[in-house]
């Protein structure tokens, strides 16, 4: 069943760019886009004309990704589809000190930074968490942990629509799992986010089940499924 009590859930990508995220934007009428290097999410209105179709395709410039994400507009004739994905809206729906996730920060939790860049974007090409670019850690706090000076874990803030704060690059490197890094991490983050008054929320591929199961034990539901799909602008630019 779908949760309609969240509408700025429903465009996440928009509502991150209007707002709390307008200094990573950049716009053509009611076209947006996150700035190249911090991520290649873009939106257009759900009733997009094509003339808003075209100011996204100016934006992007000619054969080249539109990352809808969760956006149900259909583009126009001439937009090729390049990706496809079945996933899940969940949003956090326990309180502090609930047991659902930690209300303090684990002792092996670091605050990574743009020194650690190079690190973040190696675990992130081994473990395949979702995209993530070198620009990618301006859009929040990005926790990790270590072993033997090693970034094994990580995960960190992403989209930041009024009132909320999702948590996204949840990954752990394949020679420190089990050992309960992801929770670690995502419980973190959950008592930061809700620490300044907002609630977290997260997006997964519905075929990772391990994933969801992790995020339903740490207090997690499901909103509503959701279609993440690419499209590649027209190459004549038209």
């Amino acid at each position: 069943m779908v949760n309609r009590d969240a509408p700025a859930l429903d465009d996440p990508v928009g509502q991150s760019l209007g707002g709390h995220h307008a200094h990573l934007a950049r716009r053509l009428g009611r076209a947006a886009a996150y700035l190249p290097g911090v991520a290649t999410f873009c939106t257009v209105s759900a009733g997009a004309d094509a003339a808003e179709w075209a100011d996204l395709a100016a934006l992007l410039g000619p054969g080249q990704l539109a990352d809808m994400f969760s956006c149900p507009a259909t583009p126009p004739p001439g937009w090729e589809p390049v990706f496809s994905l079945e996933g899940r809206q969940m949003i956090w729906s326990g309180t502090p000190g609930s047991g659902q996730a930690p209300t303090e920060t684990a002792a092996d939790v670091v605050e990574l930074g743009a020194e650690s860049v190079t690190e973040m974007l190696d675990l992130a090409a081994r473990t395949r968490p979702g995209p993530f670019w070198p620009r990618t850690h301006e859009l929040g706090t990005y926790l990790g942990i270590r072993d033997s000076g090693t970034l094994v874990a990580m995960a960190g803030e992403r989209l930041r629509p009024p009132g909320w704060t999702e948590i996204s690059a949840v990954c752990t490197a394949a020679e420190a799992r089990g050992r309960g890094c992801a929770a670690r991490l995502v419980g973190a983050l959950v008592a930061r986010i809700t620490a300044r008054g907002e609630r977290p929320f997260l997006h997964v591929a519905e075929a990772n089940t391990g994933a969801i199961a992790l995020y339903e034990r740490l207090g997690f539901t499901t909103r509503e499924r959701v279609t993440f799909r690419g499209f590649r602008t027209p190459r004549d630019g038209l």
